[in-house]
């Protein structure tokens, strides 16, 4: 998957500055460095899409939702509806071939 990092395509303001690197925690408190690959706004909706530091064949990239907590906040949001996942896929899909 190939994407320009600096890929803004939209006006929003986000806390989630577009950096080289972000550290996730999962369930278990172990920490994952991501690089973050692009971030692209759908229907109103922001994703942010990240590869992990420890994927040397850089085949495995990650999308998240990009979601704003009670404090403001951005956080990112696992995809948890099949059709919402397969169509941000299916756009960037079709900026790859672009």
């Amino acid at each position: 998957m190939s994407h320009n990092p600096d890929g803004h395509d939209h006006d929003h303001d986000h806390d989630v500055e577009l950096a080289d690197t972000i550290v996730l925690i999962d369930e278990d408190e172990t920490e994952h460095v991501f690089t973050i690959l692009e971030y692209l706004e759908i229907d109103e909706q922001l994703y942010a899409v990240l590869m992990p530091e420890e994927d040397d064949q850089g085949d495995q990239a990650f999308i998240f939702k990009v979601e704003v907590d009670e404090n403001g906040e951005e956080i990112l949001m696992d995809i948890e509806d099949d059709d919402e996942f397969e169509r941000v896929v299916a756009v960037l899909d079709s900026e790859e071939l672009d």
